[in-house]
């Protein structure tokens, strides 16, 4: 039975981390759709592909950040502060975007595909940046 030790523990470290990254991902998703001044939700089952080109952005970007987080953390604790540093960022990513595009809210749900990838592909990159700044 000591064999499995190691292995039990791994699981149980697993479950751990997975269960609280899709509790952080629901988590993220409902923040960032609460800050977008559009239903990305009505606007997807509605085929608005500009909406869904941003918001699978934001959630990849999210989800690199986040697996760093649960790669470099030292702890539960540990993994849900950079989970929230993550969250932040990439609020902060889709402010900062409509700074230098002030009409992007309504150029996605005008289905405008071009400010859609713009959108999502800047979240991908602060994603990945946020990622890497978490290896430390």
């Amino acid at each position: 039975m000591e064999a499995f030790e190691p292995l039990l523990l791994g699981l149980t470290n697993f479950a751990i981390y997975f269960g609280l990254s899709l509790v952080a991902l629901l988590l993220f998703k409902f923040l960032y759709t609460l800050v977008t001044p559009y239903d990305e939700w009505a606007l997807v089952k509605n085929q608005n592909s500009a909406a869904a080109c941003a918001l699978s952005g934001a959630v990849i970007g999210f989800s690199i950040a986040l697996g760093s987080a649960a790669t470099n953390s030292v702890s539960i604790v540990d993994f849900a502060v950079w989970a929230i540093v993550a969250l932040i960022a990439q609020i902060v990513a889709f402010f900062v975007v409509r700074m230098f595009m002030p009409m992007i809210s309504q150029r996605i749900q005008d289905n405008e595909i071009p400010a859609g990838i713009v959108l999502g592909a800047v979240s991908i990159a602060i994603g990945i940046l946020n990622a890497a700044s978490l290896t430390y």
